[in-house]
């Protein structure tokens, strides 16, 4: 969700739109899969109890309001850089401010402002698919203190069921202007391989892949769960 900048159209306008009337309650799970139904949740992250957090490409804030609530941290900070999103999140979640904190912004451009700021990093699906790596991961690195780790859950392969690219290379995705009008924007969908030699680059040391597997529904996918130590 980061990638797209605040001069930019909000082409996360429409997304969960649908969701908002119907389900306001603070989630009482937090899932990394894809179908959001099984797998690990949130003890991946540790300890986070009176720790800051940062959710790149939080959307609606659902996963960092679990977190607010359920685990103790000392603040998640939810970055996006949809105004639409930010909205949504601010009318579902803003009372639990400051322990939420609502942030609109590119993540990148935000982690670069931030350095030494955070103890855990995580993206659901969120700002590393949608952010060139090159430049989010470095500043992930720079925004963690020492020790501090990065947990994110990324397509395991494109949801056509094309596979995974070999280089650092996005895809060109559909999507929707506010106007309605069929656009694109960029994602990456990267191999293992790929990851662990970006993240080995980016100041990161002794990555943990995991292969979340889709749950058989029409829009299932493969996912791979990806955690990371601030060298």
């Amino acid at each position: 969700m980061g990638w797209v900048t605040l001069l930019a159209a909000d082409l996360w306008h429409h997304y969960g739109r649908g969701r908002l009337a119907a389900d306001r309650d603070v989630p009482e799970v937090f899932r990394w899969s894809w179908s959001q139904k099984g797998g690990p949740g949130a003890e991946v992250l540790g300890d986070v109890a009176g720790l800051r957090l940062g959710d790149l490409g939080a959307g609606s804030a659902r996963h960092a309001a679990h977190l607010a609530v359920h685990h103790r941290p000392a603040q998640v900070v939810a970055v996006d850089g949809s105004p639409a999103q930010c909205a949504m999140a601010a009318d579902l979640y803003g009372r639990l401010a400051p322990r939420l904190r609502i942030v609109r912004a590119d993540a990148a451009g935000h982690l670069l402002a931030a350095r030494g700021a955070y103890d855990v990093l995580y993206s659901v699906f969120g700002a590393v698919d949608f952010t060139d790596p090159r430049e989010l991961l470095p500043a992930a690195a720079g925004a963690l203190r020492p020790g501090g780790r990065l947990v994110f859950s990324t397509l395991a392969h494109y949801l056509d069921g094309a596979p995974a690219s070999h280089d650092v290379r996005h895809a060109d995705i559909p999507a929707r202007t506010p106007e309605g009008e069929a656009t694109t924007m960029r994602r990456w969908v990267l191999q293992e391989h790929v990851w662990a030699r970006l993240l080995g680059e980016s100041g990161f040391t002794e990555p943990c892949v995991l292969v979340l597997p889709g749950d058989g529904g029409p829009r299932a996918a493969d996912a791979r769960l990806v955690t990371a130590g601030r060298r």
